[in-house]
């Protein structure tokens, strides 16, 4: 019969290994989701323009967001204003179409992102100024204090 210390701790390992499974898909879910609420509601301000101006213009909010200029990621620019001008025809009428529209846009961007070397979400959480801070103890930000995910922050080395 096994110890019930070690039950306990194989226990406690297939628990961390759900929540660390759980924490990345939320992150990147959650990144994700900010980015389109902002998207959508940049685009809603932009309703009564032409939509390659309205387009520029939530590009342009999108890049300052991320400390970025226009001509930041020039492999993904057509990707990137498909991107909002999708979000600026459903912001002036929403129909199954102009919605089918946005998740064909956010497919094309996301692999864009991933032939880069990077992921939508990680360039949301990275960048923008309305990353939640939560993103960062998930996967730290690059060159930060912190050295990896809160769930590697052990205990006091006495403690062992």
């Amino acid at each position: 019969m096994p110890h019930p210390v070690d039950d306990h701790l194989q226990l406690a390992e297939r628990a961390i290994a759900a929540m660390r499974a759980t924490a990345l898909a939320a992150r990147i879910a959650h990144a994700r989701a900010e980015l389109l609420r902002h998207m959508r509601t940049t685009a809603r301000k932009m309703v009564g323009q032409p939509v390659e101006v309205a387009a520029a213009k939530v590009c342009g909010e999108w890049m300052k967001a991320w400390s970025l200029d226009a001509g930041a990621y020039p492999a993904l620019a057509d990707d990137i204003r498909g991107f909002a001008a999708a979000f600026c025809v459903d912001a002036a009428v929403s129909t199954p179409a102009t919605q089918a529209a946005i998740a064909d846009a956010l497919g094309r961007l996301e692999a864009g992102f991933a032939a880069t070397g990077t992921t939508l979400a990680d360039q949301m959480a990275f960048r923008s100024e309305c990353a939640h801070g939560w993103w960062a103890a998930v996967v730290p930000k690059p060159g930060s204090a912190e050295e990896g995910p809160f769930w590697t922050r052990g205990c006091a080395p006495h403690c062992r």
